[in-house]
């Protein structure tokens, strides 16, 4: 009996170390985020004071307005959204369909059309002879530079095509019985039953267009009309780090009875928070396909 009630009580303190380590864990995940959402909703000014920790001290959303009222951020919003959107559903589907031909065992440039997709994952051409490809293919200053360049990623690639291999034959034999075409199975049979596989793809594809810029800079920062919310943040942050003074002034301002302005740090909060939001919702509504496409398309019996 002494050695149950030890037992019992060891998986107790077990439990209890587990959980305070999770605890633990959630807290210094959560933190830095919600410390940033709180100095994004806090007055400007009031910030510079420190001591916000994980809500508002002086609730403001003179931050948001004064970023949100600038016409390029919301044109770019705009545009972030139209690459995001466009840029999955081509991406997702194309790769689905380069996954499902190198997957057919009666394909018989399959091995070496994987090579070559794997290889690229090794090997790549350099930033210098990637911009002059793009530029001689007339994408430079062309939203479609956002698209067509990564419609197939080898890492997805591999992913679809080792969830399709885990797919009955039967299934697609029988289609074939019946006499249905290779489009046919892969739309009717293969397609919805990637769904989880899909999902996961669409998550990594949208978050990767979300939160580029760097291509902005090199393809199109010479038309401010393809400009992304991304480029602009990484152009709002530089400018914050070299407004020298701009804390004194704000101050001076303030003396002065103008009492709404913004700091560096209110500028930096706000648009992190800006571009982090949209993400953050979008990711419960793919988290249970996201955790099932990687489980079955990464392990295969």
């Amino acid at each position: 009996m002494n050695r149950i009630h030890y037992k019992g009580l060891g998986d107790t303190i077990i439990d209890i170390v587990v959980y305070v380590s999770l605890i633990f864990l959630i807290i210094v995940t959560l933190y830095p985020f919600l410390n940033t959402l709180a100095v994004s909703f806090n007055d400007a000014l009031d910030s510079s004071r420190g001591g916000i920790y994980l809500w508002p001290r002086k609730f403001s959303l003179y931050n948001y307005k004064s970023l949100l009222d600038r016409k390029q951020i919301f044109h770019a919003s705009l545009v972030s959204v139209g690459r995001t959107v466009l840029s999955t559903l081509f991406c997702t589907f194309s790769t689905a369909m380069v996954a499902y031909t190198i997957s057919r065992k009666d394909f018989v440039l399959r091995k070496l059309v994987s090579f070559i997709y794997v290889l690229t994952m090794y090997i790549d051409g350099g930033l210098v002879p990637t911009y002059f490809l793009i530029r001689s293919l007339g994408l430079t200053n062309n939203f479609w530079v956002y698209v067509l360049p990564g419609l197939v990623s080898a890492f997805n690639l591999i992913v679809v095509r080792t969830y399709i291999n885990g797919l009955p034959d039967s299934l697609t034999e029988s289609a074939r019985v019946d006499g249905a075409g290779e489009f046919l199975i892969f739309w009717k049979i293969v397609l919805p039953l990637c769904k989880p596989v899909l999902a996961t793809i669409a998550l990594f594809v949208a978050v990767d267009n979300w939160n580029a810029w760097f291509d902005t800079f090199l393809y199109n920062s010479a038309n401010a009309q393809l400009s992304t919310l991304q480029y602009e943040l990484m152009k709002v942050l530089q400018s914050a780090n070299t407004m020298t003074g701009s804390l004194l002034q704000a101050l001076s301002r303030a003396a002065a009875g103008t009492s709404n302005t913004i700091t560096p740090r209110a500028i930096r909060a706000t648009m992190t928070v800006i571009v982090t939001v949209p993400i953050v919702i979008v990711y419960p509504f793919l988290q249970k396909y996201f955790v099932h496409g990687l489980t079955l398309g990464g392990v295969k019996e």
